[in-house]
């Protein structure tokens, strides 16, 4: 067990240990800089969340102090610095995209004008499009396509919830929104303006009987927006869902243009 965990969780449950907590909660979030740590990793099928690394995040907010940051003409004033040395990491930032410190970017990442926030990982190769954000803690993993305006989800508290997950090579459409530790296994499709929360009812529609999904997208899925029918009181009206309408073909694997996958199925990208 890494010897900083045991500080870090002492800290968190009593605020008045956190001075001889300082420097393992600095430690931490310097190795998440880098890539050393990261708050949830996979393991066989599934994934496993170090709570205790989310858990220093928290912490470091309250040792990190208020400055001022200036970036050319623009000033900010926060706690936390956005992430330097990009060009030795092998990573691009198009202005004004921020990847902030605490968060990491294999090299190969592409950041157009979006948002990275602490305690992030983005894999090597994928590609965060103009306004799309990546919350505190999610996972994003390599050849993924974050889509214009794709909203992905931060998940800090409880430290032990599971943060959004996208899996190897998935493409998340425009203005797709993902949150709630929601799951979205490799190299599935998100066609654009699907919003998949905890409860979300993602439904496979593709053989004789409806599959019926929570929290969790399969591997190649080719997923829509839905409706579904609800009776109440005043009347049945019709409640958003995902819909899974097929899966990703051979054809279309991380080399072939991702609009290709979705044109299989006639889905907006």
């Amino acid at each position: 067990m890494d010897d900083r965990r045991s500080l870090i969780e002492a800290a968190f449950a009593d605020r008045g240990r956190l001075p001889e907590a300082a420097d393992a909660v600095r430690s931490v979030i310097a190795d998440l800089d880098r890539g050393a740590l990261r708050v949830a990793e996979p393991v066989d099928d599934d994934w496993v969340v170090n709570a205790w690394v989310k858990q220093a995040i928290l912490l470091y907010f309250g040792i990190a102090e208020m400055a001022v940051l200036e970036a050319g003409p623009f000033e900010y004033y926060d706690k936390i610095p956005p992430k330097r040395g990009l060009a030795e990491a092998g990573v691009r930032v198009v202005p004004p995209g921020v990847a902030r410190y605490g968060s990491h970017l294999e090299p190969g990442v592409v950041l157009m004008p979006g948002y990275v926030n602490i305690g992030a990982r983005v894999g090597a190769g994928s590609m965060v499009d103009t306004w799309a954000t990546v919350g505190s803690c999610a996972q994003i993993g390599r050849d993924v396509h974050l889509a214009g305006g794709v909203g992905i989800g931060g998940v800090l508290e409880p430290p032990s919830g599971r943060p959004v997950i996208i899996e190897d090579g998935a493409f998340v459409g425009s203005r797709c929104i993902v949150v709630e530790g929601v799951r979205v296994g490799r190299e599935a499709v998100l066609g654009a303006n699907v919003v998949l929360t905890a409860s979300t009812p993602i439904i496979d529609v593709t053989g004789a009987e409806e599959v019926v999904y929570r929290g969790q997208v399969p591997p190649r899925a080719v997923v829509v927006p839905g409706t579904r029918p609800k009776a109440f009181p005043a009347g049945t009206y019709h409640l958003p869902c995902a819909l899974i309408i097929g899966e990703r073909s051979a054809k279309t694997d991380r080399k072939t243009s991702l609009n290709e996958a979705l044109r299989d199925f006639s889905v907006a990208v």
